[in-house]
């Protein structure tokens, strides 16, 4: 048997729950299939220390904006899901939990969903999954030593649960270079292979790098201002909100003596094959806060705002370190390897045309061409921060309204045509 319901969320993630949030106000009858069998099971999948990178002012979801005496602190893990559960609770969300959405397809009039629970017609489908969907490790992956314990950086959880030994961590944007902190401030030897993430300041003349960039409409950035569409899959640039947020910088590490390495091309026979580009790397990293500073800067100035001015510090020690090609892990003392390399996404279970080469949805701010077919909670679906925690109540709000739309016009047309 067929079930029938106006609008189906796929994810019970931000995205969904901010979608959801919406369409209840209108009364519009929905349901929200998340795989997971707990609210916020991204969050609780982070390490034990994680913290937010953004400020507590940026918790945005419609009806729950951090209101709390602490909005320059960086909400913990826990906290996070806790907040995750009390709005959940708060709003009588329709999450059903332990559901995966098998395949979606094209009806013409609506949308069949087969689910691990039974299938659905739907005139609404909203995909609210993002685009973090399964952790990314490259191939050789599997020629490292069978000793060597390897992870994803989702699956790690705090220095003690790993083997005795040196640690190498592949990738320095937000989650590697965290995890390499943490794990050399806790008397690891830690090897870190540099990707091409910029540095921003954790604080710049008075206020969180976020203040700045919201001021200066990084945040309402689209798509089409980027210098490639590809750009929307950049890496994150380093951050961190853990003990009251600082910022993270690679030329500190050297000088706490991590061995800075190029980005990993291939393991074979017991050895790392690297890319010579950690320099470039690292001054890739260092002219992208330049040129943030300077931003700041010329705003500041543009605002005629009397702040004071500020030198940051400039570190050269990565400069310093010999450029290794070939790395025998054996000698290394390796012991385990944690790639920090992003996420890769697979919408393959919709069968329905829409979605360009790179395999990212063909829509306007979420609306595809498609009726009834829309997308929340990406990177560049609207803006920049479509996806955050800061963003995605807009980018909800606006798909409900167009849901609403949609729905009166049909009926509008249905009525009319009986009319006549």
């Amino acid at each position: 048997m067929l079930n029938q319901i106006d609008t189906i969320i796929v994810g019970g993630g931000q995205a969904g729950l901010s979608t959801s949030y919406y369409l209840k106000k209108q009364g519009r009858e929905h349901i929200i299939f998340e795989k997971a069998h707990q609210p916020a099971q991204v969050w609780r999948n982070r390490w034990d220390s994680f913290t937010l990178i953004t400020p507590n002012w940026m918790i945005r979801l419609p009806g729950a904006s951090y209101s709390g005496d602490k909005p320059d602190d960086f909400m913990s893990r826990d906290a996070l899901v806790q907040y995750f559960e009390a709005y959940i609770e708060e709003y009588q969300l329709p999450v059903r939990y332990g559901v995966t959405v098998n395949s979606v397809e094209y009806l013409g009039d609506g949308y069949l969903v087969r689910t691990s629970e039974g299938d659905y017609k739907a005139l609404n489908l909203v995909v609210a999954c993002g685009l973090h969907q399964k952790p990314k490790v490259p191939p050789f992956s599997c020629n490292l030593p069978s000793n060597i314990h390897q992870l994803h950086s989702s699956q790690y959880k705090n220095p003690e649960s790993l083997p005795p030994g040196a640690v190498l961590v592949v990738g320095s944007a937000q989650s590697g270079s965290q995890i390499a902190e943490e794990l050399y401030q806790n008397g690891r030897k830690v090897y870190l292979s540099v990707s091409t993430a910029g540095r921003f300041p954790r604080r710049y003349r008075g206020k969180d790098a976020n203040y700045w960039m919201e001021k200066m409409g990084y945040f309402a950035r689209t798509v089409n201002g980027l210098k490639s569409p590809k750009d929307k899959f950049a890496p994150s640039a380093h951050g961190t909100g853990k003990d009251g947020g600082h910022t993270i910088n690679l030329h500190q590490f050297a000088k706490d003596a991590v061995m800075l390495l190029g980005h990993v091309q291939n393991v074979k026979d017991g050895k790392i094959h690297l890319a010579p580009d950690l320099k470039e790397n690292l001054a890739r990293a260092d002219q992208f806060e330049q040129n943030f500073t300077r931003e700041v800067d010329a705003y500041i100035e543009s605002e005629e705002q009397n702040i004071p001015e500020e030198t940051l510090p400039k570190l050269t020690d990565g400069y310093n370190v010999d450029e290794i090609l070939v790395m025998d892990i054996q000698q290394a003392g390796i012991t385990s390897v944690i790639w920090a390399t992003g996420y890769a996404f697979d919408f393959s279970w919709i069968n329905i045309p829409v979605f360009d080469q790179d395999g990212y949805p063909i829509q306007d701010c979420g609306i595809s061409r498609f009726p009834g077919l829309y997308f929340v909670g990406m990177t560049f679906l609207c803006t920049g921060i479509s996806g955050l925690l800061a963003g995605v109540s807009k980018d909800a709000r606006h798909i409900a309204i167009t849901i609403q739309e949609q729905s009166w016009l049909r009926s509008y047309q249905h009525n009319h045509h009986a009319v006549l």
